[in-house]
């Protein structure tokens, strides 16, 4: 539940458009709704501004589909990540709105108009191979209202691909590079722009690349002062913060 659908709540009482008890039968279910396996945070919109996010790794298919079913009762936007073929079969009959984002591995659905901001995350990826952390962070990053613009396959075995894109790079207002193996394209482009970086290292690698965590390190230890670091293959949480630096 919205800020504006409480206020709209609240005037219809003043204006006796809505009984007292109408009203509480609409607002009972605020901070949260227990549903045994998962309480749900009806009440993180009105303090964050974005409704709750399903992260499915580790839920049930049964599980996400009862999430989901109550949220969209509150009228809320979905987004779930990491989610497979199995999970959309079993929601997508709620809304055909449903979108499902098979290499991103999210599903989304905006049932609020969301006003898009002027300025845009740019998300740019080292190789063909990050590609799916760039669509989790691409499908974040709009459903909370932001423009994006994607670049991919600009690693640094051939630096030159990334020269030809500098001036789209350099005109974002945030930016998000995604990168595995040696993770290093985040701090060749922290010193090629002003702008805020969010690097993610991704698990893309052979054995000593451990997962990610050699990019991981990579990243935490870059000589570019403007480089932030998030989880290993966590595209949703660097979408989520340059969304909030985007709209600052």
């Amino acid at each position: 539940m919205t800020e504006v659908e409480i206020k709209k709540i609240l005037n219809a009482i003043k204006d006796s458009d809505l009984s007292v008890d109408d009203a509480f039968d609409n607002l009972k279910e605020l901070p949260f709704k227990d549903l045994g396996f998962a309480m749900i945070d009806n009440h993180r919109e009105i303090r964050v501004g974005c409704p709750e996010v399903i992260y499915g790794g580790g839920k049930t298919t049964e599980q996400i589909r009862e999430i989901i079913k109550f949220m969209l009762t509150k009228k809320n936007n979905i987004l779930a990540t990491r989610v497979g073929d199995e999970v959309y079969e079993a929601v997508k009959d709620f809304d055909p709105r449903l979108m499902y984002n098979k290499l991103g591995r999210t599903i989304t659905l905006e049932l609020n108009a969301i006003k898009k901001t002027e300025d845009y995350i740019a998300i740019i990826s080292a190789g063909t191979s990050d590609i799916p952390v760039v669509e989790e962070a691409k499908e974040t990053a709009l459903i909370l209202g932001n423009k994006v613009k994607i670049i991919n396959d600009v690693g640094v075995a051939g630096i030159h691909r990334l020269f030809s894109k500098l001036d789209v790079i350099r005109k974002a207002k945030v930016i998000i590079v995604v990168a595995g193996m040696e993770g290093a394209l985040a701090s060749v482009i922290g010193g090629l722009v002003e702008k805020p970086i969010i690097a993610v290292p991704t698990s893309v690698g052979y054995g000593a690349s451990l997962n990610g965590i050699a990019a991981l390190l990579s990243m935490l230890n870059s000589c570019a002062s403007g480089v932030s670091v998030v989880n290993i293959d966590n595209g949703f949480g660097a979408a989520y913060n340059a969304s909030i630096i985007n709209k600052l």
